[in-house]
């Protein structure tokens, strides 16, 4: 817990409010989140078998 405190502090928004930060990294969870979404109902709804070509 103290090596994220201590990037969070060295970082960007290290100044900032409890309540920003606090905002930010919510943010920041939530879009990841998301992603990680749309990874898994990608891969879930994947046909078998790809086919490249003309």
């Amino acid at each position: 817990m103290d090596v994220i405190k201590e990037i969070i502090q060295n970082s960007a928004i290290g100044p900032y409010s409890n309540w920003s930060k606090g905002v930010v990294l919510s943010l920041f969870t939530s879009i990841v989140c998301t992603l990680v979404i749309m990874m898994v109902l990608l891969f879930a709804t994947m046909p078998q078998n790809i086919q490249f070509g003309y």
